[in-house]
């Protein structure tokens, strides 16, 4: 139901050789295969890249896995969290009294989503210029690897490895969560300008001549100090009270919303993120919207699919007859 929508359901038997030929015949025609299963899986059954290009020279084979098609772990099992711990993300996250924390989603296999689908859209655009296709790999480390930016960098950097981040950058200060007379929000003072607007806003000018906070370096050094000040002077007010202040200077600050609050927000109505879509099993599901939106070619989202709800329609336009269909269903080859 989450990750379905949009699609065409075909089932279809990879044991069965009746069923294996449905496959091969697909592929013949095919632009993108996509395949998640361990190193070598897919080659054992017929259908890795090299076999499937020899009948089809412009497809695009794209294969996900847990640690990718070499190396000492290639046959290690993939998920998300395994990632997420081999990866270094999760020592930078949470706090020094909470230990390694994992992020709240799935975000290896997301982003391992992401990155398989940039890399089929470069094989795309290079099969416009060569005619040919070619094999796309990525892994869930690499796709969390890629993305690690600072905390990489501080590594690189300084040879040490950083420790967990907490609720505040750790290149920046004030840049993090703060606590208001209600609730926590976020703020990010980014430069020397917003810091000199901040403290006036929250009548604290006297912090920007502190010899603690008075430059970028020694706010970082001193951040417990200057979030306790500044957590003293924002107790005063509740947090919407403060976010509307800062915003109207510049200063980016913003709510930590539930999900449920998220998906009540006005802004993300105004963007379409959350849709509601008729289905036969649910009657009506909730799905998020698209995060990318195209002027001239905008998107679509339609409902998942009810399993092997198109086999036949699919098989139809393959060339596949009523009786041919009938068949290969007795045979159990579909469903």
């Amino acid at each position: 139901m989450s990750t379905n929508r949009s699609k065409k359901s075909v089932q279809i038997s990879a044991r069965s050789a009746a069923g294996r030929a449905v496959i091969q015949r697909l592929l013949e025609t095919a632009d993108v295969m996509v395949e998640n299963y361990r190193p070598g899986v897919i080659e054992a059954m017929g259908f890795g890249y090299e076999a499937v290009a020899a009948g089809n020279p412009r497809i695009i084979s794209c294969s996900v896995s847990g640690f990718g098609s070499n190396g000492p772990l290639r046959d290690y099992p993939g998920f998300d969290q395994i990632a997420q711990g081999f990866s270094g993300l999760m020592s930078v996250t949470g706090t020094a009294e909470s230990g390694p924390t994992r992020v709240g989603i799935a975000i290896c296999d997301l982003l391992g989503g992401v990155f398989a689908a940039q890399g089929i859209l470069l094989a795309l655009e290079a099969r416009h210029r060569t005619g040919r296709g070619q094999k796309v790999e990525t892994s869930l480390i690499e796709a969390i690897i890629s993305v690690l930016s600072w905390s990489a960098g501080i590594y690189f950097d300084t040879g040490k490895t950083p420790g967990p981040a907490g609720n505040h950058h750790p290149l920046s200060a004030p840049h993090g969560v703060f606590r208001a007379a209600d609730r926590p929000f976020n703020i990010a003072v980014g430069n020397e300008a917003m810091w000199r607007t901040f403290v006036d806003i929250i009548e604290r000018p006297d912090l920007a001549t502190d010899q603690r906070f008075n430059t970028a370096g020694h706010r970082l050094k001193h951040r417990d100090a200057l979030t306790a000040e500044i957590n003293r002077a924002l107790a005063d007010h509740p947090a919407q009270h403060w976010m509307d202040l800062f915003n109207a200077k510049g200063i980016p600050s913003g709510p930590i919303l539930t999900i449920e609050e998220m998906f009540n927000h006005p802004q993300v109505a105004a963007r379409e993120m959350l849709l509601r879509l008729p289905h036969p099993a649910r009657g009506e599901i909730m799905t998020t919207g698209l995060g990318v939106k195209l002027a001239e070619t905008p998107g679509a989202i339609s409902r998942p699919p009810l399993l092997g709800e198109h086999t036949d329609q699919v098989l139809s336009a393959y060339g596949y007859g009523a009786d041919e269909i009938s068949r290969l269903r007795a045979e159990k080859a579909i469903a």
